[in-house]
């Protein structure tokens, strides 16, 4: 069961989509009597709730089926939500994102132990720095996350187009208005510092084909996780997947591997509760 609706976010209304355990589906819209985990998609750079090629639509089905509820939103600027894009910097998606978190933790059958960010490219970075800050996130799965914001970013965009939008005060970039203060923002933010900050589980998952975010960024950020004392992290490369994941084989080793991994988080922490001291 799936259902459309607005989260307000200061100026911003944010369009999203609420999924609903599958277990659910047969008895409406209330949850039950059980307390589910769930999982908030933070797309990338420009994106949309949907995905490339439907990415998040079937992640969020997939996860359904298996017992998690999904929230999957557009940032302000992006797909069906109010406002511009990047208006606000790096602080405004943060913001955001913590806002879309308020909303699912308000939800009664959310289990506020279970909190799971999934962040794609630029969202991945904003997933970190927004874990980094809120001690409700409580587990990070980050797909092909960018590691250095500006750079990042501008190598997507172009050099030339940072630099019109520092001479102009705004650059077009695919139909998206720039301004300077989100490239200033994305220079403020260093997720590999931050991220030492959130102590719970990471799933990496990069593809070796990915020419937009390197892969030797994942390896990176595994080794920083390791370095945290508390928290584990597991990382997941495939062979021959690009950013994005396109293509049948890529989508299902990315979502079954995502998949596995968050229920062998939860099994793993129902084995700990069933201990007594």
């Amino acid at each position: 069961m799936e259902h459309h609706i607005t989260i307000r976010s200061e100026q911003y209304e944010l369009a999203a989509t609420l999924h609903y355990p599958s277990a659910e589906e047969e008895g409406g819209k209330g949850c039950g009597s059980g307390r589910y985990p769930i999982i908030v998609i933070c797309h990338g750079f420009v994106g949309t709730r949907i995905g490339v090629d439907r990415l998040f639509v079937l992640a969020a089905r997939e996860f359904a089926r298996h017992g998690y509820m999904v929230l999957r939103f557009d940032y302000g600027g992006c797909g069906e939500s109010t406002g511009d894009y990047g208006a606000g910097g790096l602080n405004a998606l943060i913001d955001q994102t913590r806002t879309v978190l308020d909303y699912a933790l308000d939800i009664d059958c959310v289990d506020p132990q279970r909190v799971v960010l999934l962040g794609h490219s630029l969202g991945g970075a904003v997933a970190i720095l927004t874990a980094a800050r809120d001690k409700r996130v409580k587990s990070l799965v980050l797909w092909s996350a960018v590691a250095y914001p500006f750079n990042d970013i501008v190598n997507i965009t172009g050099k030339k187009t940072y630099e019109t939008a520092v001479q102009c005060g705004s650059a077009d970039h695919l139909g998206y208005a720039l301004q300077p203060v989100f490239f200033e923002s994305l220079s403020q933010h260093q997720p590999f510092e931050q991220l030492r900050k959130f102590n719970g589980d990471v799933l990496l998952v990069h593809g070796t084909a990915d020419d937009v975010i390197p892969v030797d960024y994942c390896f990176l950020y595994q080794k920083l996780f390791w370095l945290r004392s508390q928290g584990q992290c597991e990382k997941e490369v495939i062979f021959q997947a690009d950013h994005t994941f396109t293509g049948s084989l890529a989508k299902e080793q990315l979502l079954t591997k995502t998949r596995d991994w968050l229920l062998y988080i939860d099994k793993r922490k129902n084995e700990w509760n069933d201990w007594t001291i």
